[in-house]
């Protein structure tokens, strides 16, 4: 069976000149871990706020290494160097709209300054491709969705929605921890597992 691969890049300037630890991918590699009870591997980049130099790095994740998902943090608000949804959409086969949508609703949750984040959704052949926030506890709130004190879901994240769109794209079945983030899809499309 086809192995999940995720591809996590991190686009910040002062990361990537050493100025700054980066926070975004270990933020998302802690995630991964606590919510995919699939097996994965990761593969990640730290590049800085240029868009050929975010494009090149999408491209090889999804055309060399053959992620079947990417997750970008970082560079997505409306100043003159956030070009990561920029970089996103020129390399896009295909838009997701709806995924950069839910993100904003979660983080409109939190403040009114949501609504300026450009973070979108696409798909780049068999691969999805999606920009995250910058920040640790944004990355996990958008991912995860928001819960109620009794742990039901308030928003959905958008990972709950991450592993019925890597099945269409005919990539790996992927399965959650349900009490990270449940994994929605249609009973069609759900397969029995030995768990």
């Amino acid at each position: 069976m086809d192995t999940l691969r995720i591809g996590l890049i991190s686009v910040s300037d002062r990361a990537a000149n050493g100025l700054y630890q980066d926070l975004g991918i270990p933020a998302l590699e802690e995630w991964l871990n606590t919510a995919l009870a699939t097996p994965f591997t990761i593969e990640t980049r730290l590049v800085p706020d240029e868009q050929p130099l975010i494009e090149q790095a999408i491209c090889e994740l999804v055309d060399e290494r053959f992620c079947h998902l990417v997750l970008t943090t970082g560079g997505t608000g409306p100043a003159r160097r956030d070009v990561t949804p920029d970089a996103t959409l020129a390399i896009a086969d295909r838009e997701m709209p709806g995924f950069g949508e839910q993100m904003r609703q979660i983080s409109l949750q939190f403040v009114p300054t949501a609504i300026l984040s450009r973070q979108v959704g696409v798909i780049r052949k068999q691969s999805l491709v999606l920009n995250l926030p910058g920040q640790p506890k944004s990355i996990k709130e958008t991912l995860e969705g928001l819960k109620h004190e009794d742990g039901s879901v308030s928003v959905p994240g958008i990972f709950a929605a991450v592993p019925y769109c890597i099945q269409l794209l005919e990539g790996p079945y992927i399965e959650t921890h349900s009490s990270v983030v449940a994994a929605f899809r249609p009973k069609s499309a759900r397969r029995e597992t030995n768990s």
